[in-house]
């Protein structure tokens, strides 16, 4: 960590996970306070992931363990059972036990921990910064496009969004916001002020629609746990989202591994179904660790996985993630725009207990983004060139690589979809 303040907003943000969700989560390290590098992931208690050609195995070699119910098909939660086999590996953690052993008898990434996937600040915070007030009057950035856009405009008519995030809430006076639907969002704790990751969703589908002003944007609500959900459970959810029939999936969520391996559940879902739908593309945030590591879904190469630019639009974030698994790098710090209406009280250290008051915008930060910003462009291109998302991402991140920043990558700002013409 930087300093004392980053160590104890790093502890702070995963404290409120495990606060969440109780026994049902655990650490890896387990003594993550004591360790230079702190948390590497987060999963479950018990369960672990497997796919579906080497369940029988797995379950003989564990000697038991009941598979969960629902999912997708190809890959399998199974609950593991109470007896350890004698010959397991030490640990002090149950299921580390069960890996360790599978790892051992069966080689790396035949059974995984179902990984914690988050939206809300944690161990692997997205967003990077808590919203921050705005004067009132401030218009959004990146700057509106006119309402009256000419014919030929890279407006996102015809393109739908899909935005998997913690729900929607409408802000009538963000106007550039009328048509956006999705799922509503539980906003406001009992006391009546804004929780912690509320308002994540109306903000990404406002710059999304800063980019693109007549994208079809439906924002669903499946982050409702602390802002996070599991890995299996978000597969799932991804695979729901197909029958809405999107031509972009946007995702400001995700996680490292053990070991650094793709995710499980993922990497089932997209080879096995997104790869196997024309022209769909899934757009995903890199992360706000500020490490090389890989973050998943955005390092699948499947992907389109999004950094974040820092304010002067030629740096990479403080925050960002970076590598060269992170395809493009983006406008993601202090941006302004739509967000709820209400006091926030502030969980992050040095702002902790500090009050907010905020009028349906804000300023925000994080890798959760610059992702809307670049499935914006992608919508913009395809409404112009007729193309499909993956044609229209591809041509994009072609054209990111004509424009790099030293130090930093491929970049994408906002006027690209035209400007990648």
């Amino acid at each position: 960590m930087a300093d004392q303040t980053s160590d104890r907003k790093y502890v702070d943000q995963i404290e409120l996970i495990i606060q969440a969700y109780g026994r049902e989560v655990e650490v890896f390290p387990e003594e993550w306070q004591k360790q230079p590098e702190g948390a590497d992931y987060l999963y479950r208690t018990g369960v672990v992931l497997v796919r579906d050609e080497d369940l029988t195995r797995v379950v003989e070699l564990f000697q038991g363990g009941q598979p969960g119910e629902g999912g997708i098909a190809g890959v399998t939660r199974l609950r593991l059972p109470d007896k350890v086999p004698p010959e397991a590996p030490e640990d002090r953690s149950v299921t580390q036990r069960f890996l360790k052993y599978a790892d051992l008898r069966l080689g790396r990434g035949v059974v995984t921990p179902e990984h914690l996937f988050y939206v809300t600040p944690s161990v692997s915070p997205c967003p990077a910064t808590e919203p921050e007030e705005v004067p009132p009057g401030i218009p959004p950035d990146p700057v509106l496009p006119t309402p009256y856009l000419p014919a030929g405009a890279a407006d996102g008519r015809g393109v739908k969004v899909v935005v998997l995030d913690v729900g929607w809430s409408d802000a009538p006076a963000a106007y550039w916001l009328a048509g956006v639907t999705g799922d509503p969002e539980n906003a406001f704790d009992p006391s009546g002020r804004i929780r912690p990751y509320a308002g994540h969703g109306t903000f990404i589908a406002g710059v999304m629609r800063a980019i693109a002003r007549n994208v079809e944007i439906v924002v669903k609500s499946y982050f409702t746990g602390a802002g996070a959900m599991w890995e299996f459970d978000l597969a799932e959810a991804l695979d729901e989202v197909l029958d809405l029939g999107p031509d972009i999936i946007s995702l400001s969520a995700g996680t490292r591994t053990r070991f650094d391996l793709p995710a499980l559940g993922l990497d089932v879902f997209i080879r096995t179904r997104l790869d196997r739908v024309n022209g769909l593309t899934l757009v995903a945030a890199a992360g706000n660790e500020s490490t090389r590591d890989y973050f998943w879904p955005a390092a699948f190469p499947e992907t389109v996985g999004v950094g974040a630019l820092a304010e002067n639009g030629r740096d990479r974030a403080s925050f960002s993630n970076f590598g060269a698994w992170v395809d493009v790098y983006a406008p993601g710090e202090n941006l302004v725009n739509a967000f709820l209406t209400g006091d926030y009280e502030c969980t992050e250290p040095p702002n902790a207990g500090d009050v907010r008051s905020f009028a349906g915008m804000a300023r925000w930060s994080g890798t959760s983004f610059a992702t809307p910003l670049v499935a914006g462009l992608i919508a913009g291109r395809m409404s112009v060139t007729g193309e499909n998302a993956k044609q229209a991402s591809d041509a994009l991140l072609a054209f990111a690589l004509t424009q790099p920043e030293a130090g930093v990558g491929p970049v994408l700002r906002a006027g690209d979809a035209l400007n990648s013409l």
